[in-house]
């Protein structure tokens, strides 16, 4: 009996022993994945990274970590309406290449701001700062696939299609980073507990 006693694990016969492994600190920091996911989104659209936190904010979602700027009317609904230029210049013929450096400067600044709003609280600088080294990189290797597909089907529809993957990246992406965040309560929910 005292030999089985010994083989067994220190959780089932000493009470003050943990019942699991104590997880690291590191495993438990949230991950800045959408932070990267989001840089990529920018790096072949700069404004749909911002258009897509704007429709999220226009729909009442709240994002993980600070969101700068958008949250004014003003710049949120000027953020969408730059999305939208921005698909429909990017199939002039005079568009230039996202790696020129205002091109490569709008990544840079839409990736920052999305990239920190993705993040978990706390860890906007870092989310920021992730997003823009994913983003600058891609923006080359994007680039260089775009060309060669508009050497085989055309700027236009190279594009439209370019434009219906990077959308749709865009707007999952920030969604998925919301969906999970509880809902404030709203003011009468607040009263109701407060008098309960």
């Amino acid at each position: 009996m005292g030999q089985a006693r010994r083989l067994l694990p220190a959780s089932r016969y000493n009470p003050c022993a943990p019942a699991h492994p104590r997880v690291p600190d590191t495993m438990k920091k949230p991950s800045l994945l959408f932070s990267a996911l989001i840089g990529a989104v920018a790096s072949a659209r700069s404004m749909t990274p911002m258009a897509a936190l704007a429709a999220a904010r226009l729909a009442g979602a709240h994002t993980p970590g600070k969101l700068f700027l958008l949250d004014r009317p003003l710049l949120t609904f000027g953020a969408l309406a730059m999305g939208v230029g921005e698909l429909l210049g990017d199939k002039m013929k005079s568009a230039p290449d996202r790696t020129v450096f205002l091109g490569l400067l709008a990544r840079v600044m839409s990736a920052g701001i999305a990239g920190a709003a993705l993040a978990p609280p706390g860890r906007e600088p870092t989310g920021a700062s992730v997003a823009i080294a994913t983003a600058v990189p891609l923006a080359y290797a994007t680039l260089s696939r775009r060309k060669r597909a508009m050497a085989r089907i055309g700027q236009t529809r190279s594009g439209l299609i370019e434009d219906a993957l990077i959308v749709a990246a865009g707007a999952t992406i920030v969604a998925l980073a919301t969906r999970s965040l509880p809902m404030e309560p709203t003011a009468q929910a607040q009263r109701e507990r407060i008098a309960s």
